[in-house]
């Protein structure tokens, strides 16, 4: 059976699992932990990416991101393709490190965000990494610490979560870290990392329930909600690839999304190659890397090519262009 294609969207939630090669280390020591969380840091930082959990285990790491500025994919690609590199030259091996495709869930994140984080966070106390929840607050290769720190990671996004549980620091850390020691009474949850129905309706008493109630329910294994986000996601899916197959079959590329661009905003179409900084040719240049990334799916790091730009501002632009074109309703065609 063919593999399923990923689903992604800006502001999709998705709770990212991978692990090593035949359930072989990725990480031997904390050195090659702190490469892997450099890493980490850059590329969340260029590509606007949020992080609101994480924990390194010794053959596995687990992620709750939110899509940015370029789809999950191109940052876990980038991600992985360097840290292999680096950790083969550094322990003289070569080969894959990485066990097939890394695991990607897309959640519903109103109704999951903070479970997510609660599971993904005692992964380390359960992997026996940390003996106790105040070993678990002073490891930092867990994103459980910034949680709890005035000093947090400035690549992690500490606050949304903390908002949830109040709008006092120091009262909403109490209450996470109570809401994380309840967490452990509970035990492993795998609804929040399998796959298909049982997952999307909220275990087996709820689909019980639905299905003595005669009700239709819609599941996917790369979806983590319930029936009606699981619909929403598969149309929204569905849409973007006939935008995909569309701009393809009518030959609409970069060079077509600048003299687009350029049209819009009223100037050369030769601005837009340029670093002129006059207004107006910022406004098509960031029109052009936000069609470029989200619509043609174009890597960051070749739109920077061609622009003579770091993939960073590449980024920075499309966020711009983002704005532009949702306050103006201008689209692509």
């Amino acid at each position: 059976m063919p593999r399923q294609a990923r689903i992604d969207a800006p502001g999709a939630l998705h709770h990212i699992i991978c692990r090593g090669i035949e359930r072989r280390n990725i990480f031997r020591d904390d050195t090659d932990r702190d490469n892997f969380v450099l890493r980490l840091r850059k590329l969340l930082l260029c590509t606007s990416t949020r992080c609101f959990a994480w924990a390194l285990i010794p053959n596995h790491f687990h992620l709750l991101l939110e899509t940015g500025a370029v789809p999950i994919a191109t940052v876990m690609r980038r991600l992985l393709t360097g840290y292999t590199v680096t950790f083969n030259l550094r322990h003289h091996r070569c080969g894959h490190l990485f066990q097939n495709r890394y695991k990607s869930i897309l959640c519903q994140k109103e109704s999951y965000l903070l479970e997510l984080v609660r599971y993904i966070h005692l992964n380390p106390l359960r992997s026996h990494l940390v003996r106790s929840l105040s070993e678990l607050g002073c490891f930092r290769h867990c994103g459980h610490y910034a949680l709890l720190s005035p000093a947090q990671n400035n690549w992690q996004e500490t606050t949304e979560v903390l908002l949830r549980f109040s709008e006092d620091t120091t009262e909403a850390r109490s209450r996470y870290s109570s809401f994380i020691r309840d967490g452990i009474e509970t035990g492993r949850k795998p609804d929040l990392t399998g796959g298909g129905l049982v997952r999307s309706v909220g275990g087996w008493d709820a689909l019980r329930a639905a299905l003595h109630a005669g009700e239709f329910l819609k599941s996917d294994e790369r979806i983590l909600g319930d029936s009606e986000f699981v619909e929403a996601v598969l149309s929204n899916a569905e849409e973007q690839v006939d935008k995909k197959t569309y701009y393809k079959a009518n030959g609409i590329d970069l060079e077509t999304a600048a003299r687009r661009a350029a049209a819009l905003v009223q100037v050369p179409v030769d601005e837009i190659w340029q670093h002129k900084k006059r207004p107006l040719s910022v406004m098509a240049r960031s029109l052009f890397c936000y069609w470029g990334t989200h619509h043609l799916e174009i890597p960051a790091t070749t739109i920077a090519k061609r622009l003579g730009l770091t993939p960073s501002a590449v980024c920075r632009a499309a966020e711009r262009g983002e704005r532009l074109a949702a306050e103006n309703q201008w689209n692509l065609t």
